[in-house]
C-alpha cells in the first residue's frame, strides 16, 4: 500500500511544479523554463527541466514600425537642418524606440523608415505612445514629399517646403 502512495505524491508533485514553471519565462527574458513531462505504464512520472545556459540572454530583435501621425515645422532654409516629429502607438511593454532611417529616393523624395527593438519575454499588454524627432538634415529649396514607411509597405507621405 505504501508504494503506490510513494508515486502518486511524486506524480503530485511534478504536476504542480510541472504547471507552474511550464512554459514561463522571466521579464527580459533573462531565463526560460520549460517542463517536459512523461508518465509510464506503472504511473510514475519523470520530468526533465530545460533552461538556457548559464549568461545567455536572448536578445531583442529590430523591427519595422508604423508611424500613425507626423509634424511638419515650417520655416526651414536651405542652410538649416530639417526634422520632422513621428509619433505612433507600440502593441505592447516589449518594443522600444530604436532608430529611424532616411533613404533620399531622388532630390526631392525622401523615404523615413522607424525601427524598434522587441524585447523577447514576458510584456505588459498595453498599447504604449511614442513621438520622436527624425532629422532629415539640410535640404535644396523646394517642395520635397517625405514617405513614413510601415512594416508592410504601405506608406504615409507628407509634403515639407524648404525656402
Amino acid at each position: 500500500m505504501r508504494k503506490p502512495m510513494k508515486s502518486m505524491l511524486l506524480f503530485f508533485v511534478v504536476l504542480v511544479v510541472g504547471g507552474a514553471w511550464a512554459g514561463s519565462s522571466s521579464v527580459g527574458g533573462e531565463e526560460r523554463l520549460s517542463v517536459e513531462r512523461s508518465v509510464t505504464r506503472e504511473g510514475s512520472s519523470t520530468a526533465k527541466l530545460d533552461r538556457l545556459p548559464e549568461g545567455v540572454v536572448e536578445k531583442p530583435k529590430e523591427v519595422v514600425v508604423g508611424i500613425s501621425d507626423v509634424f511638419i515645422p515650417s520655416g526651414f532654409d536651405s542652410t538649416s537642418e530639417a526634422y520632422v516629429v513621428v509619433s505612433g502607438v507600440f502593441p505592447n511593454g516589449c518594443y522600444r524606440w530604436s532608430r529611424a532611417e532616411v533613404e533620399r529616393k531622388g532630390n526631392n523624395l525622401h523615404e523615413v523608415r522607424s525601427y524598434a527593438y522587441v524585447q523577447p519575454g514576458m510584456c505588459l499588454m498595453v498599447l504604449v505612445p511614442f513621438t520622436k524627432e527624425v532629422q532629415l538634415g539640410v535640404l535644396e529649396s523646394g517642395t520635397h514629399r517625405i514617405r513614413f514607411v510601415n512594416g508592410d509597405g504601405t506608406y504615409l507621405e507628407r509634403t515639407l517646403v524648404v525656402e
